[in-house]
C-alpha cells in the first residue's frame, strides 16, 4: 500500500487529537464541577460571615445601650445618695433645734408651774387668815390674782408651744423616715439594675469575642476558597479561546483527517486494482 505510511500518520494524528479532546472534556467537566462547588462554598462562607457580623453588631449595639443605661442609673444612685446626705444633715439640724426648743418650753412650763404654786400657796385662804384685814392686803391680794392669771396664760402658751414643737418634730421625722425608705427601695432597685445589666454586658462581650473568633476562622476558610477559585480561573478560564470553540475546531480537524483517510483508502484500493490488472495482462 503506497499510502500506508501517510495513513498511519493521519491515524496517529487522529488518535492524538481524540485523546486531547477527551482530556480537555475531562478537564472541562472537572473545572465546571470544582468551580460550582467552590462558588457554592464561597457563598456559604460569605453568608456565614454576614450572619456572624450581624450578631456581633447587634450584641455590640446592645452593650453600648446597656452601658448608657448603667451610666444613667449610677448617676441617679449618686443623686439619691447626695439627697439622703442632705436630708440627714437637715434632719439633724432640725432635731437639734427641736431639742433646744423642747428644753426651753419644758423649762418655761416647769418654771411657770413652780411660780404659780408658790403664789397660789401664798395667796391661799389660809394665808389671808394669818394676815390682818387691811386695805393694803386687799390690794396685794388683787395684784397677786392678776399675776397668777398672767402666769396661767404663760403656762398655757408654753404648753401649747411645747405640744406644737413636739408634733412638728414627729411629723418631720415621719416624713424623713418615709423619704429614706423610698430612697432605700429605689436604691435597691437601681443597684439591682446595674448589677444585672453589668452581668448581661459580660455575657454579650463573651459572645462577641466568640463570634469574632468564629468569623476570623470562617474568613480564613473563605480566603482559601477564593485562592482556590483564582487558581481554577487561571486553569480553566484563562485560555486564548473558550473550551467550546476549541472543541468545535478539534472536531472539524478530526473530521477532516478522517475524510482524508477515507479518500486515501479509496485511492489505495483503486491503485491496487489497476496494478493487479496490469500484472495479469
Amino acid at each position: 500500500d503506497p499510502f500506508a505510511k501517510v495513513k498511519g500518520l493521519i491515524s496517529e494524528m487522529i488518535d492524538k487529537l481524540e485523546k486531547k479532546a477527551e482530556d480537555e472534556a475531562s478537564q472541562h467537566e472537572f473545572c465546571e464541577s470544582e468551580t460550582k462547588k467552590s462558588t457554592d462554598k464561597k457563598e456559604d462562607k460569605e453568608s456565614e460571615i454576614e450572619s456572624l457580623s450581624a450578631k456581633i453588631n447587634k450584641a455590640e449595639s446592645r452593650v453600648a445601650t446597656l452601658k448608657e443605661q448603667i451610666a444613667d442609673l449610677q448617676g441617679e444612685l449618686t443623686s439619691i445618695a447626695k439627697t439622703n446626705q442632705e436630708m440627714t444633715e437637715i434632719r439633724s439640724e432640725e432635731h437639734a433645734a427641736f431639742l433646744t426648743a423642747e428644753k426651753d418650753y419644758s423649762d418655761g412650763v416647769e418654771g411657770v408651774q413652780m411660780a404659780l404654786k408658790v403664789l397660789r400657796d401664798y395667796y391661799s385662804e389660809g394665808s389671808f387668815l394669818q394676815q390682818p384685814a387691811t386695805s393694803t392686803h386687799s390690794k396685794s391680794s388683787s395684784a397677786g390674782g392678776s399675776i397668777i392669771s398672767i402666769l396661767e396664760v404663760a403656762e398655757s402658751d408654753f404648753s401649747k408651744m411645747l405640744t406644737e414643737v413636739r408634733e412638728d418634730e414627729a411629723e418631720a421625722q415621719t416624713k424623713y423616715d418615709e423619704m429614706m425608705e423610698e430612697n432605700k427601695l429605689e436604691t435597691t432597685t437601681k443597684s439591682g439594675g446595674v448589677k444585672y445589666k453589668t452581668q448581661e454586658i459580660g455575657q454579650l462581650e463573651k459572645a462577641v469575642a466568640e463570634n469574632k473568633d468564629s468569623r476570623d476562622g470562617v474568613s480564613e476558610e473563605l480566603d482559601a476558597v477564593l485562592e482556590y477559585l483564582s487558581k481554577l480561573n487561571d486553569q480553566c478560564i484563562a485560555k486564548p479561546e473558550p473550551y467550546e470553540e476549541r472543541k468545535r475546531r478539534r472536531e472539524e480537524e478530526i473530521s477532516g483527517l478522517k475524510n482524508a483517510l477515507e479518500i486515501l483508502e479509496g485511492e489505495a484500493v483503486g491503485f491496487l486494482a489497476v496494478k493487479s490488472v496490469k500484472r495479469h495482462q
